[in-house]
């Protein structure tokens, strides 16, 4: 589970950055990668929310695989 913790916070991680550079820039990087509205672009943007779903569902879960102390 380590690494599917891992792949969804770099998917959080590219996520992030891109809503970044769309608020700063107003340059959406995966549709400059892969087509405004291609597959290929829809994909990215699907497993970016799925992280992120994953991420708020199991983060007590995560916490404790990690070894996290939280108050």
């Amino acid at each position: 589970m380590r690494t599917f913790d891992i792949v969804a916070a770099i998917l959080l991680v590219v996520g992030g950055l891109n809503w970044g550079l769309v608020g700063f820039f107003n340059f959406d990087l995966v549709a400059a990668l892969f087509g405004i509205g291609s597959p290929l672009a829809r994909i990215v943007y699907s497993l970016v929310g799925l992280a992120a779903v994953y991420q708020i569902v199991t983060i007590r879960a995560i916490q404790r695989r990690w070894g996290v102390v939280t108050a």
